[in-house]
């Protein structure tokens, strides 16, 4: 990255060592400083704060993880990369568990260490992003935990309101990992059998031959290891709400039963001869599709109308997108009050990657990075780096711009997306004329006064703007002009010094 303004700080007490590794860096123009001690490296620490620590794992006096363990008390942002000649498994990982960044093996491979310099400089940039945050919302808003203001997510509630205080049977639909249970239990909180029991059921995960006993219960003695006589599901939700979770997934012959459920309202225990009346309301959903198993005969067509009576569908992430910030917010501000976690916010880079990728496995996907993140994560905020790397993996095979969210293979060259190294294209606005002219105007005006370096003006004056439109706040102006805060702080002090 060799960016003049990082300062490293070297904390060895190996002289030689030392004197090496920062002739190496100064050469590459990164500003220096040195302590020979452990004791030594905190105090400098703490009065230069450099962007990255250099720090030893075996010392005369104080250790390489216990200085580390008073740097992060000190300052939980410290970029601190161990350097150590015993790679072994405790070092790797004491040195992660109390906050380093990485660690090197000695003797260095500058090549390494370069790479890990640009990737400290890239995390701070990163974290600088979220000066700017303020959770969306207040924990209260989330005390339906439904999360979500999308287009899509409003047409859900609204069929919620419309559905809950009736008695009728009600088929939510969507993929895996959409939610359907939140909805379900949304449906029962606003319904007038809120005072009554919920009982939720997933039909995939029960056995076969123990669904119909745990739905409808079972006498004594009906089969083997039936000791007592117990109730149902059905039974006990007698003035409340069941709900059946994944309902694709039921046989056929408990199918048939729970039409009768729907049919008649009453029940007969496995290996009983009983009728016994149950007024319940049924929610059930699926992921699958019912009307091609009806086709195919494996789910009945009597009890598919029967359920189908009101359908909720569930949108997939991908399809609201825009919901992915205020997900996010409220799975942290739940870790947090969980006592589960420490992070409270989220970089700029990272929220514009997750609204783009695709999402397959939906919010349960997103609530599992989310957790991953929060547990990797060093201090309070989640950075790129702490993602999965599947994620990465997809950004990277789809040419995501991590630093931007955009796509499309590009080089960052001052600001601009440089598609070849001879060749600077410059896009405009498709379909505007008045854009087109505006350019046409501009250029020839600069030309006409013999200017040179007119894409240097241009862009300093665009900054200008940018800056004066936004108060000075770096974080919105490199939003509005398509580049990361770090490329838009070497622009001002590149235009600082020409002045």
């Amino acid at each position: 990255m060799n960016e003049k303004s990082a300062k490293i700080l070297i904390i060895d007490d190996d002289d030689e060592i030392r004197y090496s590794l920062a002739r190496v860096l100064q050469r590459r123009d990164f500003e220096v400083i040195e302590a020979g001690s452990g004791e030594d490296g905190i105090k400098v620490a703490v009065k230069e704060i450099p962007d990255i620590i250099f720090l030893d794992n075996r010392m005369g006096g104080m250790s390489g993880l216990e200085t580390l363990q008073h740097l992060m008390g000190e300052r939980d942002s410290f970029h601190v990369i161990m350097m150590t000649a015993y790679g072994t498994t405790q070092t790797a990982i004491e040195a992660m568990k109390f906050g380093a960044f990485d660690y090197i093996m000695k003797p260095f491979d500058m090549d390494k260490v370069l790479s890990l310099i640009d990737a400290v400089m890239e995390a701070k940039a990163d974290r600088e992003s979220t000066e700017d945050y303020e959770p969306l919302l207040n924990s209260d808003d989330y005390k339906e935990g439904i999360v979500g203001s999308s287009q899509p997510m409003q047409e859900v509630f609204k069929q919620i309101g419309q559905l809950a205080a009736s008695e009728v049977t009600i088929l939510i639909t969507g993929e895996s990992g959409t939610g359907k249970e939140l909805i379900a239990k949304a449906v029962y909180q606003h319904s007038l059998r809120s005072g009554g029991p919920y009982i939720a059921v997933n039909c995939a995960a029960i056995p076969e031959n123990l669904i119909e006993s745990e739905l409808f219960g079972h006498e004594k003695g009906s089969f083997t290891g039936a000791a007592q006589m117990r109730k149902g599901k059905f039974e006990l939700c007698d003035g409340g709400t069941i709900f059946l979770d994944e309902i694709g997934d039921m046989e056929l012959s408990t199918q048939t039963k729970v039409l009768r459920v729907l049919q008649e309202g009453e029940i007969q225990r496995v290996g009983g001869s009983d009728t016994i009346k149950v007024n319940v309301r049924l929610v059930a959903a699926t992921n699958k599709n019912l009307e091609k198993m009806v086709g195919k005969k494996a789910f009945r067509e009597d009890l598919y109308y029967r359920l189908n009576v009101a359908r909720i569908r569930l949108p997939n992430l991908h399809e609201r997108s825009d919901d992915i910030p205020e997900l996010i917010d409220f799975m942290l501000q739940r870790l947090v009050k969980q006592n589960k976690g420490k992070v409270k916010r989220i970089s700029s880079d990272v929220h514009n990657l997750l609204k783009r990728y695709p999402w397959p496995g939906n919010v349960r996907e997103l609530e599992n990075v989310v957790n991953r993140a929060s547990v990797i994560a060093q201090g309070d905020t989640i950075l790129l780096k702490d993602l999965p790397p599947e994620i990465h993996e997809w950004a990277t095979k789809n040419h995501i711009d991590l630093r931007s969210g955009n796509g499309g293979p590009s080089t960052d060259v001052g600001g601009f997306a440089a598609k070849s190294s001879d060749e600077v294209i410059v896009e405009s606005i498709s379909g505007s004329n008045t854009t087109q002219s505006a350019y046409d105007q501009l250029y020839t005006n600069l030309r006409s006064e013999n200017a040179e370096g007119i894409l240097g003006l241009i862009e300093k004056a665009m900054i200008e703007r940018s800056l004066t439109e936004t108060g000075g706040n770096q974080v919105k102006t490199a939003a509005i002009l398509g580049i990361t805060r770090a490329t838009l702080r070497k622009r001002i002090e590149l235009y600082k010094e020409e002045a």
